[in-house]
């Protein structure tokens, strides 16, 4: 079996005084793909740093405070990489892949984007560069015989069913047309959503509710924290769930850990 967890961290300094530690120390997860750490690895406690058991990979951004991706692996990897070969955004804590045994595990952090604002004009600059390297990574991972996994923070919800507000998103970014149609070339391309697959009725699951107002308490959240494999892979998927917090004061981030399970 191969048990995978993503999760935004939203800070992790502040997510490990607030409960991560506790349950990084309870997971069954062989590997942990963590968006927004916003932290250097020496500003991070040891016990975050370099987990007892666990490989760490951590790739800051190169502006301080600012995005940040880790791998954990139970297993060391046999490589790591850090970016996608692009020019503007290998140095801006989005991206990390690692090699393990038969797959390709990475963990991504989409930029959020803002509708009228430069925001948005790099979401759409990132998403049309990471969308060509899908295709040359599934054809690398297919040629060294590896299955994919991209896990992460997509930051788009891509149906109706993936927010609870849809109505009043259709024109926010997280929830854009060609943000859902790049998202649907994205599983065109032979990618396939896991968590959407074991689930396709929704509403659903929910991976992200706003700190404001009572988002967590009615469940009025988005499903934008996504594990996308290759089509082997998926197929082998036996079980996909959201680790939603218990209570609104049990939470270490405004995203819960999204799990699968593959009878790998």
């Amino acid at each position: 079996m191969l048990t995978v967890s993503t999760v935004n961290v939203n800070g992790l300094r502040a997510a490990a005084k607030k409960g991560f530690v506790e349950w990084l120390a309870a997971t069954e997860a062989d590997v942990i793909c963590l968006q927004e750490t916003r932290a250097e690895p020496d500003q991070l406690a040891p016990e975050v740093r370099e987990p007892a058991g666990w490989h760490a990979v951590l790739a800051p951004s190169a502006a301080k405070g600012r995005a940040g991706v880790a791998i954990y692996s139970r297993v060391e990897p046999s490589a790591v990489r850090t970016g996608f070969g692009s020019a503007e955004f290998d140095e801006s804590g989005r991206y990390a892949e690692i090699d393990l045994p038969g797959v390709v595990i990475a963990s991504l952090y989409l930029p959020s984007g803002d509708v009228g604002t430069s925001r948005q004009d790099e979401k759409e600059r990132f998403m049309k560069e990471f969308l060509t390297y899908l295709g040359e990574l599934r054809e690398r991972a297919a040629a060294e015989g590896r299955e994919v996994l991209v896990c992460g923070d997509w930051n788009i919800a891509h149906q109706e069913i993936d927010l609870k507000n849809w109505k009043a998103n259709r024109k926010e970014a997280g929830f854009l047309p060609e943000e859902r149609a790049w998202l649907s070339e994205v599983f065109a391309s032979g990618y396939a959503d896991v968590v959407r697959r074991l689930h396709p009725e929704g509403p659903g699951p929910y991976s992200w509710w706003s700190y404001r107002g009572k988002a967590f308490d009615n469940d009025s959240g988005w499903r934008i924290d996504l594990i996308v494999s290759s089509p082997g892979l998926a197929e082998l998927c036996a079980e996909a769930f959201v680790e939603k917090a218990p209570s609104y004061d049990q939470r270490w981030s405004d995203h819960a850990p999204v799990t699968a399970v593959f009878d790998y």
